[in-house]
């Protein structure tokens, strides 16, 4: 009897780790990932040519990263890796593929989804503007190329993200002017007591956040409005503090978000169940403790199911093998099972206190204005939306879809989406689960019109 096929979307710390143990144990998984290089974007490597020391691009993460870089190496032909493969469909028990032009199909037996977080983005007065990036964006440009986004850098947003790429900037060299919270400072105090189920992640955060304080940048926490003031290019940040007060500084690129959401598009092409999660503040596909989905086939690991950040990550990715290698017959280690539940169980105590010293910022939401950018790809408007929610019982997001084209664009609704149930949920003055959730619809991302099929 041959092997199962076991295929893995992602090779990031989730998806690596999950191949790790599965080809330990004597199978070959099939690991795809749309990057050349593996690690994900928390562990993202420059391209070849261009590498520098895992110090300066990780920080004090660089153990870890040089870890799950070293797993395709050491394990080599166990793990059959795709590189540079876009999986933008899950059909019938199988995956659609493109690399290099050319599409393919990849049946499976048992599928891991591992597919990451990207940021969640509330707009804002000047958010299209040339030189304004998210903090994932901007962590990117300096991770994988070594560029700054600019020369007087400005960052905003909510979450801990925001510490970690401001002094991974400073670190580098790039003057950063300005690192504004739009969370309160009191929720950081009264979250500290959870924090300290990690202490040691909860020590590195306050390095960061102390490292930031002896720069020379402007902080502030509780900040109320943000705005970019520039023509075609970004030339002032602009914000309201907690007391009403306008506050000005001078820069030429911004990096913003507020907080992650979870890339779980495949999930839902593949029929999971999908639940609200109301400490994070958006829909995700349901996962048991074990990794285990709605559906017996499939498997979640990682931010793509639930944000948990790096740690939890590699966790999970281990977790889940073991599941998988329990169904389809082989030996697990019991031991390691519970060592890797009672770890998850602890991850999670911290991660509901860290969400919880940064809360969602709902004023922010609530002050877009009509004549703002919802949907960058269609040009659809605050006020569009508004207008088809008023006149139109557009009455969740996907009727909204239909009436005004917001999340047709090249980003599936993965950028527009979340901020547009956050305002049909405002204009209806229902809770925001109430406004549904963006259907997925294949391809996941861009994909070209003509190729063959192998």
């Amino acid at each position: 009897m041959s092997d199962p096929v076991i295929a893995i979307v992602g090779a990031g710390p989730a998806g690596l780790r999950a191949a790790e143990t599965l080809a330990l144990a004597g199978l070959r998984p099939v690991l795809f990932d749309e990057a050349e290089r593996p690690g994900g974007q928390i562990y993202r490597q420059p391209p070849p040519g261009a590498e520098r020391p895992g110090a300066a691009i990780y920080g004090l993460e660089a153990g870890k990263a040089q870890a799950v870089h070293a797993i395709l190496p050491t394990l080599g032909e166990r793990i059959d890796h795709r590189a540079g493969t876009l999986v933008w469909n899950v059909f019938e028990g199988r995956l659609d593929t493109l690399r290099a032009g050319a599409f393919a199909h990849q049946p499976f037996d048992r599928l891991i989804l591992a597919t990451g977080a990207m940021d969640r983005v509330i707009p804002f007065p000047g958010w299209t503007t040339p030189g304004v990036f998210t903090l994932g964006g901007a962590q990117i440009a300096l991770k994988a190329q070594g560029v700054s986004i600019g020369r007087r850098v400005a960052f905003v947003g909510a979450g801990p993200l925001l510490p970690l790429v401001a002094h991974q900037y400073a670190k580098a060299g790039a003057e950063v002017v300005a690192v504004l919270d739009v969370t309160p400072f009191g929720a950081k105090l009264r979250s500290a007591a959870g924090m300290l189920a990690q202490p040691s992640t909860l020590a590195k955060g306050l390095y960061y956040v102390a490292r930031n304080a002896l720069g020379r940048a402007r902080r502030a926490s509780g900040v109320r409005a943000i705005r970019v003031e520039g023509e075609g290019r970004v030339a002032a940040l602009a914000w309201t503090d907690h007391k009403g007060a306008e506050h000005r500084v001078a820069c030429d690129a911004v990096g913003a978000s507020f907080g992650l959401r979870s890339e779980s598009q495949l999930a839902d092409l593949a029929g999971c169940t999908f639940a609200f999660d109301a400490l994070t503040r958006q829909w995700a596909p349901v996962r048991a403790p074990d990794g285990r989905s709605s559906r017996e086939d499939v498997f979640l690991a990682g931010d793509g199911a639930g944000i948990g950040g790096a740690d939890v990550a590699e966790l999970q990715g281990r977790r889940v093998a073991l599941t998988v290698l329990q169904d389809v017959g082989r030996p697990v280690d019991v031991a390691e099972v519970a060592r890797l539940d009672s770890a998850l169980a602890r991850q999670a105590q911290f991660r509901a206190a860290l969400e919880g010293a940064y809360p969602y910022p709902e004023h922010l939401v609530a002050a877009v204005a009509d004549d703002e950018i919802l949907c960058r790809c269609e040009g659809v408007t605050a006020g569009a939306l508004r207008d088809v929610v008023r006149h139109k019982g557009a009455a969740e997001v996907n009727r909204v879809k239909a009436f005004t084209r917001i999340g047709m664009g090249r980003c599936q609704g993965r950028v527009c989406g979340h901020a547009a149930a956050e305002l049909v949920a405002l204009e209806r003055g229902c809770p925001v689960e109430d406004a549904g959730r963006l259907r997925g619809q294949p391809p996941v991302k861009p994909i070209p019109v003509l190729g063959g099929f192998s």
